[in-house]
């Protein structure tokens, strides 16, 4: 009897901790409430973000020659997801701004670098009451891309160049001159570099400051390599002036090692397209040798294959 009363006890206690470790877990774990949607009330459009126009960045420099001309360079670029890109095949105006109000020149097409170039006259400007000259470029814009433009002021100059050929010594003559008043004033305490023309970039020979006659001598190296005649293309610039912005003239004198211009066949030798025959007989004896063993090799395997007993042939054993 006193057996069965501990039993039903153990198993109403076992019960009761059933139930509450049950509603631990209710109260602990949290649950998830599911509504049904209201059907009657409309779904509102997701607003789509409007894809927004690329814009590109115009740079203008000026580079006045010392043919009295001036070239007016505009590199066009946008940065995109980062990375700045060139943008070819694009029409950028080229016009002037003064007092009067705004004179366009003409436009070009940019190349495949964004570059655009277009020369004009110096001769037709007409400076501002400062005796400047300001030059703008504008890029309309498209169905892709905001309009953008730049501008560039310079006052108007001129640079000289002269060669002068001593017993043992070569050098140049470097004159700056400043044209902004109308009449021909010297610029002194200014530098100016004294480069070589080369097949991609020119080469800076070296650089000199203008005296009070706005003039500097600049040394030229002996034994540059020229063209077949000897010719060497000089230049001299002045560049990212802030009056002046960027100057350059140029001359051609026979001062150069003469370099022929023909096409000859280059002599054999470890560097060339034709290699030496000693080595080209090497190679050959060397790669006969390594596919003669791989074709001895696959001689030896049919012979093996020939060689394999047929199957439907008697052997000694079916005979006797």
């Amino acid at each position: 009897m006193k057996q069965g009363l501990n039993t039903k006890a153990f198993k109403k206690y076992v019960l009761q901790a059933m139930v509450s470790a049950g509603l631990l877990l209710t109260v602990l774990i949290p649950g998830r409430l599911y509504a049904q949607a209201d059907s009657t009330t409309k779904a509102e459009p997701v607003a789509t973000e409007e894809s927004s126009l690329i814009s590109p960045s115009v740079e203008l420099i000026s580079i006045q020659k010392w043919d009295n001309t001036i070239d007016l360079n505009a590199a066009l670029k946008a940065k995109v997801n980062g990375t700045f890109i060139k943008l070819p095949l694009l029409k950028v105006t080229f016009l002037q701004v003064n007092d009067d109000g705004e004179t366009v020149f003409g436009f070009a097409i940019t190349d495949r670098n964004g570059k655009a170039l277009l020369k004009i006259k110096a001769d037709s400007l007409k400076a501002n009451k400062e005796g400047k000259l300001t030059f703008k470029a504008v890029f309309a814009g498209n169905k892709s891309m905001d309009p953008a433009d730049a501008s560039v002021s310079i006052k108007r100059a001129r640079l000289e160049i002269t060669p002068v050929k001593g017993d043992s010594l070569l050098s140049v003559t470097v004159k700056l001159i400043d044209l902004g008043t109308g009449a021909e004033t010297p610029v002194p305490e200014t530098v100016i570099g004294l480069f070589v023309h080369r097949s991609f970039f020119p080469l800076k020979l070296g650089e000199g400051t203008t005296d009070a006659n706005g003039e500097a001598s600049i040394e030229v190296p002996n034994k540059l390599p020229g063209d077949a005649k000897g010719n060497i293309t000089l230049m001299a610039r002045l560049e990212e002036n802030e009056m002046y912005g960027n100057l350059e003239a140029s001359i051609v004198p026979q001062w150069g090692v003469p370099v022929s211009d023909k096409i000859h066949e280059l002599p054999r030798a470890l560097w060339s397209a034709h290699p030496p025959v000693w080595m080209m007989v090497t190679f050959i004896v060397l790669m006969g040798t390594v596919w003669g063993h791989y074709l001895v090799i696959i001689v030896q395997l049919f012979r093996l294959r020939k060689e394999e007993p047929d199957p439907d042939s008697p052997t000694v054993e079916s005979i006797y």
